[in-house]
């Protein structure tokens, strides 16, 4: 089914500018994202994995994941509806196709392509692909079959067994709806982590458990790229960051700028500036050429 949206067609014209328009304002080097390692010693910076690249509902995409692997991408979202017994990926309930699963779309692409690869995503690259999964249904019911679906991927995916984690090429990290949480948190085994939000900084729930911290930046920062940043909110993003690395989490904001322009360039400088290990985006090509732009 096509998926004609108006965040397409923005992304649309986002990278219709991005490939005219270099991104200003590009003055500190980017940190790469723990856990990442560089590629082999040789290869051209603008060939490597971008490890702080995000693809919000990549599935809105012409061609889901694909698009976001053209682009160099290291993580992707998915969101899931639980829909008799299948796990459909769709942003909204009008938009169900019964051809397009999480299976379908992600689970049988990417294990083909790390055979393809010997292990790995991308070709000798050694850092970890994300596959963020949004669940949009009742939380608990619906993770029981994400659950039941990726074991037949175990060896795909990062695994956590008996308070250990087995890393692999994939980490899967499950987020939406809440009622996940205690299922994942009772389990010995699983395939899947946790998606944890600001409130979940420095409680008891370890990285080992919800590596990653996402939030909405509307409703935690005032500042939108227009003007200088606050003090108090560069000094507030920096001590998120700061405390989610301290025990080994990443960090991602959704709701960001995502028009293209200045006021966006401004947002994403100021993220990785902070240590921000994830940047949304639905405009690939932008990001894209934001990110390679640093690296000159």
């Amino acid at each position: 089914m096509a998926l004609v949206t108006r965040r397409r067609a923005l992304t649309a014209l986002g990278a219709a500018v991005a490939a005219t328009v270099a991104a200003p304002g590009l003055a500190h080097a980017a940190a790469p994202a723990p856990g990442t390692r560089p590629l082999a010693h040789g290869r051209h910076p603008r060939t490597r994995p971008l490890a702080q690249a995000h693809a919000h509902n990549d599935y809105e995409h012409a061609r889901p994941l694909l698009d976001a692997l053209d682009h160099r991408f290291t993580s992707v979202e998915a969101d899931i509806f639980l829909v008799g017994g299948q796990l459909l990926v769709a942003h909204d309930p009008a938009d169900l196709d019964p051809s397009r699963t999480l299976e379908s779309l992600y689970l049988e692409p990417l294990a083909a392509r790390v055979r393809a690869h010997h292990g790995s995503v991308y070709r000798r690259w050694h850092g970890q692909f994300q596959l963020l999964i949004d669940i949009k249904t009742e939380g608990a019911s619906t993770y029981r079959e994400l659950d039941r679906q990726l074991r037949p991927y175990r060896h795909l995916f990062t695994t956590y067994a008996h308070g250990k984690v087995r890393r692999s090429a994939v980490t899967a990290v499950v987020s939406g709806d809440r009622a996940a949480r205690p299922v994942m948190e009772a389990q010995l085994v699983r395939r899947a982590f946790y998606d944890g939000r600001l409130a979940d900084l420095g409680t008891a729930a370890p990285a080992s458990f919800a590596p990653l911290i996402s939030d909405n930046w509307s409703l935690n920062f005032t500042w939108n790229g227009v003007g200088p940043i606050p003090s108090a909110e560069r000094a507030k993003l920096r001590g998120i960051v700061s405390a989610a690395h301290e025990r080994g989490q990443r960090v991602r904001f959704w709701a960001t700028p995502d028009l293209p322009g200045p006021a966006r360039d401004a947002v994403w400088t100021e993220l990785l500036a902070a240590g921000v290990d994830h940047l949304n985006t639905d405009d690939l090509a932008g990001l894209q050429t934001f990110l390679d732009a640093r690296r000159r």
